[in-house]
This record gives structure tokens, C-alpha cells and sequence, in this order.
């Protein structure tokens, strides 16, 4: 991983983006870090940068034959890891066995699962921090304010409407780079999750 210093200059040279940590560095040990909005590839080395700054070593995941050579050590060395789904096993129950298997470990996932504008979030981020038994730090890539912001953890319940609610009133309105392909929420998109996951 980068230095800090490096990463805060990366991050002045690009546009003057500053990063909001509001754990102070005081990061849960495992944890899912969402971030929206992601609106264009250039997301990528802003969040590689910002990670620096923070001193977290927040990782991302892949199919295991994203791996291979060549691509395979560029991507480890940027913090991927492999997801080998066996075929009684889906994606989260999948990365949550990673969570299991090790004493730290921080997973971005980019929660729109695309640089076009959506309606809705994808729920796989949200069932691996429950299936993983961890919470998650909200990500804001708000580059109409200049800002990085890393939240403090937030713990999924077993209201999955009540907690989808907040989390896309959290991102709603957030600027990304290709702001027309920014998130914003309409509420009735939480008709058509379950009244309680447990």
C-alpha cells in the first residue's frame, strides 16, 4: 500500500479532494466498506488513494480467474483477492467464508454493481456483512464537495427495510463524477424487500 503522504497528494493533484475519516483510524478489525456513488473508472485509483490516507488496507474481491497470469499479481498487489465460488455456494455466503477464515479483513464493494445510474442499491453487500457477522463503513465518493467520507460502523439488524432506508438516505444526492449518473432515492424501491430479514 502507498504511504499517506503520497495518497493526500494524489488526492490535491486530482482535483483537491480531501478525505473525512470519522473513525479517527479507529477502524473495526473486519468490516464491508460500500461506496457510491460509482459513476466512472476513475473511482478506482481515488479510492486507492484515499485508502492510503486512511491507513486501512481495504481490500476487493474477484471470480478466481480474474487471477491468473498476467493480470493475476498486478491485481493482488492492489489488494484483490480471489472469490472461489464452489458450486453449492453462492457469492456472500462465499466472501463471508473469507471473513471466517481471517483475523482482518476490510472488503469494498462498489453497491450500485455499475457506473450507470440506478434506482436501487444491490443487497450482496448488505448479506455479507450479516452472513460475516460484521458492520460497515459507509463510503461517500462526494466529489461535488471534494470529499472522501468514511463513516463510523453501522451494524446491519434484522430490519432489512429500516436499514436500507437509512443507508440509501445516506447516499442520496451525492455527487459522483459523472454526477447525471448519481443516486437518488425514491422510497418506494423498499417495497420490494422483505419486511424483516433475520
Amino acid at each position: 500500500m502507498m504511504p499517506a503522504w503520497l495518497g493526500r497528494f494524489m488526492l490535491r493533484l486530482n482535483g483537491g479532494i480531501r478525505v473525512v475519516d470519522e473513525n479517527d483510524g479507529n477502524w473495526p478489525k473486519k468490516c464491508v466498506v460500500p461506496v457510491a456513488p460509482h459513476t466512472s473508472n476513475r473511482d478506482f485509483p481515488y479510492g486507492l488513494y484515499a485508502r492510503a490516507v486512511v491507513g486501512q488496507y481495504i481490500k476487493f474481491v474477484g471470480k478466481s480467474t480474474l487471477f491468473k497470469f498476467p493480470l493475476g499479481p498486478i491485481l493482488k498487489a492492489l489488494g484483490g483477492v480471489p472469490v472461489v465460488r464452489e458450486k453449492r455456494t453462492n457469492f456472500v455466503d462465499s466472501v463471508a467464508k473469507i471473513f471466517h477464515e481471517r483475523e482482518e479483513f476490510k472488503l469494498c464493494l462498489a453497491i450500485e454493481g455499475t457506473r450507470s445510474k440506478v434506482t436501487k442499491f444491490k443487497t450482496g453487500f448488505y448479506f455479507i456483512a450479516k452472513a460475516a457477522g460484521v458492520p460497515m463503513v459507509l463510503t461517500k465518493f462526494d466529489f461535488e464537495n471534494r470529499i472522501i467520507h468514511f463513516s463510523k460502523p453501522f451494524w446491519p439488524t434484522d430490519d432489512i427495510r429500516a436499514d436500507f432506508d437509512f443507508l440509501y438516505r445516506h447516499y442520496d444526492g451525492v455527487k459522483g463524477l459523472v454526477a447525471e449518473n448519481s443516486f437518488e432515492y425514491d422510497p418506494s424501491v423498499l417495497d420490494e424487500l422483505p419486511v424483516v430479514k433475520g
